[in-house]
């Protein structure tokens, strides 16, 4: 599996991954994903940090942004992750995950947040894994598309210190691993 960062020929690409994504699923997205106007934008984004998995034959089967915050955020910045429901289960969220801490990590961020719904027990777990831990539960925070309330879990990964014990004891490399 190929993850690169987004580039402006992946338009059509991104168009096609987001629409084999659950309805439900795209309920909670900050961005309309299904816009071709704001798809092409990410294309050309310098602020913002996009990565897309991709098959050997080309598809997107997964997608890694790094949002940093800017002014008295500008250390923290958010992750998202969205990995295709066929791919699902085969440790490629993990992965995208890993390479948005590298992605924090060469920006200098000290803090990357992720927000997951509270019932999504396996992202949940699998960012646990990988050294996020829970920062928050916002009750009744989502409102699904059947306008149902949801409560929203924060997880945040300390990046700049835990990278930093790991590079003290000679482990940065493995982080990168699988």
């Amino acid at each position: 599996m190929d993850i690169r960062p987004v580039e402006p020929g992946d338009r059509d690409r991104l168009a096609a991954f987001f629409q084999r994504i659950p309805e439900g699923d795209r309920t909670f997205f900050k961005e309309d994903v299904l816009d071709p106007e704001s798809v092409a934008a990410w294309t050309t984004d310098r602020h913002n940090r996009r990565q897309l998995a991709l098959t050997p034959a080309g598809d997107v089967v997964g997608y890694v942004a790094v949002f940093p915050g800017v002014g008295w955020s500008s250390h923290v910045a958010e992750l998202r992750v969205v990995v295709d429901p066929a791919a699902r289960g085969d440790g490629l969220g993990r992965a995208l995950a890993r390479a948005g801490l590298l992605t924090a990590l060469d920006l200098g961020l000290a803090k990357l947040v992720v927000e997951v719904i509270a019932e999504q027990t396996a992202p949940i777990n699998m960012f646990q894994g990988i050294g996020f831990e829970p920062e928050a539960l916002l009750k009744d925070h989502v409102r699904d598309r059947d306008g149902e309330l949801r409560d929203l879990v924060v997880l945040s990964h300390a990046v700049a210190s835990t990278w930093s014990s790991m590079a003290t004891i000679g482990m940065e490399e493995a982080v990168g691993e699988g």
